[in-house]
């Protein structure tokens, strides 16, 4: 586990209008979110490629760029080309193995990571998780922002983390939905490594005391 929780500010619930500045807003944050929707796969339709390019080149903190998209095989290579930190696709939207996909984001730069919706079991992907290096474990439905934290998604974050403490697997335990400073009691608890808060600290009038506020209370509540 790493030393600190990371915290990744969810640009989903910035200022579309400002997004270079708002990137700027949350640089005491680890890593800074960045969700793909394609209005395919999820109902909603967000940012693409161009507009991460424009944000990383603004962004003090690396990119952790969630594709919430169809065929990903087609499209996260380039995310990681064009610089994301770590590059995350759903495993309901592989058409192939997701172990050949993490390899080829690996070869192109970043950290490859694999998501799960709070309906999909965590045992089926536990060969294919070997070869990724972050788990995101979905705590709310993918496709909309500002959705209630579903405290049934837990005992994936606690399975997955049981997995990586003993050696099984060696991964980052990220999750997304509903954090805030309540939540993210029960997620670090559970042994969560990355949360995502999106109004948690955009909505905040100190993003950075917002981060620090959900740091502290993740770092408190760490099992152990």
């Amino acid at each position: 586990m790493p030393r600190r929780p990371l915290i990744a500010p969810s640009l989903l619930s910035a200022d579309f209008a400002r997004l270079g500045e708002e990137a700027q807003r949350v640089a005491e944050a680890d890593w800074l979110h960045f969700d793909v929707m394609d209005a395919h796969f999820v109902p909603n339709l967000t940012f693409g490629l161009p507009v991460m390019q424009a944000v990383r080149a603004q962004s003090p903190v690396p990119l952790d760029c969630h594709l919430m998209v169809e065929a990903p095989e087609r499209w996260a290579p380039g995310y990681a080309e064009a610089g994301a930190h770590n590059v995350t696709v759903h495993a309901e939207a592989c058409s192939g193995d997701p172990r050949a996909l993490a390899r080829d984001l690996r070869a192109a730069g970043s950290l490859a990571g694999l998501a799960l919706k709070p309906g999909t079991d965590l045992e089926p992907y536990l060969d294919v998780l070997t070869e990724f290096d972050t788990l995101l474990v979905m705590t709310v439905e993918p496709g909309f922002g500002g959705q209630e934290f579903i405290a049934e998604t837990l005992p994936k974050v606690r399975r997955a983390r049981e997995l990586a403490d003993t050696g099984h697997l060696t991964l980052l335990v990220e999750v997304d939905g509903g954090i805030n400073a309540d939540t993210i009691e029960q997620a670090a608890e559970a042994g969560a490594d990355v949360f995502v808060a999106g109004s948690a600290v955009y909505g905040a009038d100190d993003p950075a005391r917002a981060i620090a506020a959900l740091r502290a209370r993740a770092t408190a509540a760490r099992p152990g």
